[in-house]
This record gives C-alpha cells, structure tokens and sequence, in this order.
C-alpha cells in the first residue's frame, strides 16, 4: 500500500480549524477511553495495563491504516467473553498469539476483499449473540457491584451465577455505595453536563470518595492486580509454533470474524452520521495490521468501538488525526497519571461496564424481531441462548445454519411450478395459471409457469409437479422461464432427468430463459440436447412452434379450446356431423 493510497482524500482540504477540532475530540476520545480500556482488560481477565497498551496503539494504527475516516479502535466489551474464556483455557500468552493471528486473518480478508461478505451475516444472529454478550458482561459484574468475596471465575455462564449465588452472604456495602455512587453519576452527567463523559467524571469523584472516607475497605486495581507501571509496554515477539496455531486458530478466527462485523457495523454508522462512505475492505487491514502488532506489546484484540466512534464524531472530529490522537492522550495518561490508577475500586469500574453492556444489548431491535414470531425469532433466541449457555462461537456456527436452513426453506416454498394456459378474455392473451380447469386443458400441450430459484432446495418440488405431467402423455411440454433467475447444479440435474424421460415421448420447449440458467444448460450440454430451435424468448412464439407437434386427428372433437387456434382445428369434425345430420334427415 503505497504513501499516496494511504493518504489520498483522507486529508483533502485540511486545515488548522481541521486540526483543532480533531484535537478536541481526541482529547475527548482519550479521556474516555481510558477507564473503557482498563474495565474491558479485567472483565476479560487480564491485567488493566493491558487494556490500555491496546487502547493506544491499536487506537494510533486503526486509524491510520483503516478505512474509515473517524473510527476509533481499542479494546470492546464485545470480546469480552472470549477473550476471558481463551484466558482461561489458555491462558494469557496463548491469547496474546490468538489475537496475533487474528490479525492475520483480518488482514488476509482485506487483501482478498472480503468486507462486503460481513453483510450477508443475518442480523438475527448478529443481535443475538450481542445480546448474550451484553447479558455475559453485565452479570459478570455483579460480583464487583456487590464486592463479593472468594468468588471463582469461571468460563461458563451458569457455574459463575452459581458462584454469586454462593458468596451472596459476603455483600460489602462499601462496595455497593461506591458502585451506586458512580452508576449514578453515569446516568445523571450526559442531563447535566452532556459534554462532559460521565464514566470518568463517575469514576473519579467514587475513587476518591472511597479513598478518603473508608480507605481499605473495598477492593482496588492495586489490591487485585498490582501497580500499574507508568511505563512504555515491552516489546516482545510471542512463541509461536505450529502445534499452538493448531490450538488457537478456531478461537482466532472468531475474533477475526467478531472484530471484522464490529469494525464495519462501526464503520456504518460513522458513514450515517457524517454522511461519507468507508472502504471496507481498506478498513479490514488497518484492523489487521492493529491485531498483528497489538500483541507484540502485550496488548489484547481490538476492534472499532462504535460507542467512541460516535462520541468522536459528535465533537467534531474531521479526519482520522482525532484517533491518532486520542491513542497519544492515553499515552501521555499512562505516562503521568498510571501510579493514581492503581487506587480505582473495582466497584467502581462495575457500573461502567454494566452500562456498556445495557448500551449494547440492541434491547429495542431484539423485541422487535422477537415479537415477529418468525424464523428469525427462533434463530434470535437460539443464537442468544447458546451465546450465555455454551460459547461464541458454538453460537454463531449453529445461528448461522439455522439461518440458512430457513432461508433454503423460504426459498423452496417460493418455488412455484404450476399448469397454465392463455386467457381469451385478455387483451394480449396473458398466460395464467387460474384458466386451467379440468373442462379447458390442453391434453397435447402442456404448459407450466416455473417461477423461483431452481436450486437444491426446490428441485425436488419443481421435478414431482413435471413428473406428474409426463404421466398423461403429451406432445408437448412449454416451461415458461422467465422468473427463474437462478439454476444451481442440482436443479439443472432434475431439469436433465425430466428431459431424459419426457424427449422419449414428446417435446420439451423452453420460454424467456434468463442469462445465468442458460448458461448453466450450455455448460452441461443440456441446452445441446434439448436444441437451440426449441428456445424462445416470447411465450407466444412457443406457442406457435408448439403447435406444429400436434397430432391433428387427437383436436378432432376436443371441446378444451385451450387456444386460438383450436377452433379452426376442430372446423373439419364440426362439418362432417353437420354433413351427418343434413344426410340422415333427408
């Protein structure tokens, strides 16, 4: 990616007005991103510095190398459940070379411009699993809320509601005067004050209130988890090896996956609030290239932050220099202030989280689709259920079959293969399937309006309603093609088995074919087979070759009139009974 690629457009126009207003909401960014980063490394298992190690570099190379002009990137609550679980399972080096190969993927998956297949995710599974996650954040936090003593963490949903269940009777009431103290002022700050970011504001006066008036009496980041160093993150290259890839790569690819759908749900509405469009593969590398290098200074997985990225955009930012300095502000936090830090009650990062998780549970969009009493509600609670119950990414692979399986069922039910015939009393003659009844049906030409995709999921259906006509014998079989816009190869296999059997009696004659089944038949010599002088574009040219198969001595007597020119072919039996009667009458 050259210089000129990188920066094209993004800068077009920059001022030193354009400067201020990014350092503004960089500032801004930056301060609130701090308490975020260290409140999403503990809920995730690790150490708070570690939150804030990615909260400034991959914050810096997201938006250097991404392809959104305002994205903020750093550590989110979204990863929060498989990031604890990968800790537990693995422990906290094996995460660092999961989130290392993560970046691969992602930045593979921008190479190979993958970032348009994120949309074609259903959004039941979507809000689903953001829902399960937002439920696994908040209820993770309930033990810090109430400070519960000797409570074990565990990787699954149910045995750590059991642990709170347990240590219930241990309630600290300090705690939860800190925790309601700043959840409170949360809610009130954005009223009053909108400018000011309440989670700092909520953190900073609990803190300190706690500090002074019942020092000692509620768990810290220090007492918990060590000083934070108030120094550079070491560089170190992880101990990768083959055997480790193995082992890691299934969770990998589901932070890839994760990180690639937040980043460009963030990426969108960054584009709706700002009316500007992001390249999305573009922005698949710069979150590549952010994972890669990430982890080589103990930083965990980040992703774009749809919370800060809005916040960003809300105070003026105008490129992506606000990101890049909202990573330095952090920096130059952790340089100064990092010492301080190490008094924040874990009471008070609780609500912070907790808050997180409300914001992003989509609790209107999943009622909404829940009430719809569809498919997709059962894919919604499905994917939500396994999501708190199981895992991510169990979750995820079964939300999206059941999807898919659903959607291979509307689409097979939209298969309609059904007997029609022209309408005389239409103006142009209209082929309709409601005209054909058991006094008005051609028993030489059969014509069938075939409408839908025909693929593996409706070939048996569009077979067994064709099979039925081949049981009556007629000199003709007329499919109307036109509203097929689509042929897998299954479909073209039972197309090909129905004029094996119906080409041994009669013919088969196609209509309006679009371009892609066409194709289909040419690739596999069907269309050889049936003949190109047996493919019409007009249903009314068909019908005129249709008619030269007839057996004319069958239309003697036929009282169906199925078409125009029935009448004229049944003239000469009509004259010979007239004939008949005039003769014996005499």
């Amino acid at each position: 990616m050259s210089c000129k690629s990188l920066f094209s457009g993004r800068y077009l126009g920059y001022s030193f007005q354009s400067f201020q207003k990014d350092l503004l909401s960089g500032l801004v960014v930056g301060v609130i991103a701090i308490p975020l980063g260290m409140a999403f490394a503990i809920a995730s298992g690790v150490k708070p510095e570690y939150g804030i190690y990615t909260t400034i570099i991959a914050g810096i190379l997201i938006s250097l190398f991404g392809g959104s002009k305002f994205q903020i990137g750093g550590p989110t609550g979204a990863f929060i459940p498989i990031l604890f679980g990968i800790v537990m399972t693995h422990g906290y080096e094996n995460l660092l070379i999961a989130g290392f190969l993560a970046g691969v993927i992602l930045l593979l998956m921008g190479i190979f411009r993958l970032g348009s297949l994120i949309k074609f995710i259903p959004k039941p599974v979507t809000i689903g699993f953001t829902a399960g996650i937002a439920m696994i954040i908040f209820t993770g936090q309930i033990a810090n809320f109430l400070g519960l003593k000797n409570v074990e963490k565990h990787e699954y949903f149910l045995q750590n509601m059991k642990e709170i269940a347990i240590h219930f009777h241990t309630i600290n009431f300090y705690s939860v005067l800190t925790a309601g103290l700043c959840l409170t002022i949360i809610l009130l700050t954005p009223k009053i004050f909108p400018k000011i970011p309440g989670p700092l504001v909520g953190l900073l006066v609990s803190t300190v209130i706690a500090s002074f008036f019942y020092p000692n009496e509620v768990a810290t980041i220090g007492t918990t988890f060590g000083n934070i160093p108030s120094t550079l993150p070491q560089f170190k290259i992880p101990e990768v090896t083959f055997g480790k890839i193995q082992q890691l790569i299934g969770p990998a690819f589901v932070i890839a996956v994760l990180g690639s759908i937040e980043s460009l749900l963030s990426a969108v509405v960054a584009d709706g609030m700002t009316n500007s469009k992001h390249n999305s593969n573009k922005e698949l590398v710069g979150q590549g290239i952010a994972n890669i290098v990430t982890p080589l200074f103990g930083g965990i997985p980040a992703t774009g932050a749809i919370a800060r990225t809005a916040t960003n955009i809300k105070n003026g930012a105008v490129s992506p220099f606000s990101g890049i300095i909202h990573g330095i502000v952090v920096l130059l936090v952790l340089l100064l202030f990092a010492p301080y830090a190490s008094m924040i009650p874990l009471a008070s990062m609780a609500p912070i989280l907790m808050v997180v998780a409300w914001n992003m549970s989509e609790r209107h969009v999943f009622y909404h689709l829940l009430k719809t009493k569809t498919g997709d509600s059962i894919v919604l609670i499905v994917t939500f259920l396994l999501t708190i119950l199981v895992n991510l990414t169990i979750a995820v692979e079964i939300g999206l079959l059941l999807a898919v399986l659903l959607f291979t069922k509307r689409m097979s039910d939209s298969m309609v293969t059904a007997k029609a015939l022209p309408n005389p009393e239409h103006k142009n003659k209209k082929i309709q399937t409601q005209i054909v009844t058991k006094n008005r049906d051609c028993p030489q030409i059969s014509i069938y309006n075939v409408e839908g995709p025909l693929f593996f999921g409706a070939a048996a259906s569009f077979s067994q309603s064709i099979m039925k006509t081949i049981h009556y014998h007629p000199k003709v079989l007329l499919l109307r093609m036109g509203k097929v816009p689509f042929m897998d190869t299954t479909g073209e296999s039972s197309f090909s088995s129905i004029v094996e059997h119906f080409s041994k009696q009669g013919t088969i004659i196609i209509s309006g074919i679009n371009t892609q089944p066409r194709e289909v038949l040419k690739k596999t010599g069907l269309y050889d087979v049936i003949g190109e002088e047996h493919f019409f574009e007009h249903t009314g040219e068909a019908i005129t070759d249709a008619l030269n198969y007839l057996n004319k001595d069958k239309c003697l007597g036929c009282k169906h009139y199925a078409f125009k020119e029935c009448a004229a072919l049944s003239r000469t039996l009509d004259h010979i009974e007239e004939k008949e009667k005039v003769l014996s009458t005499s």
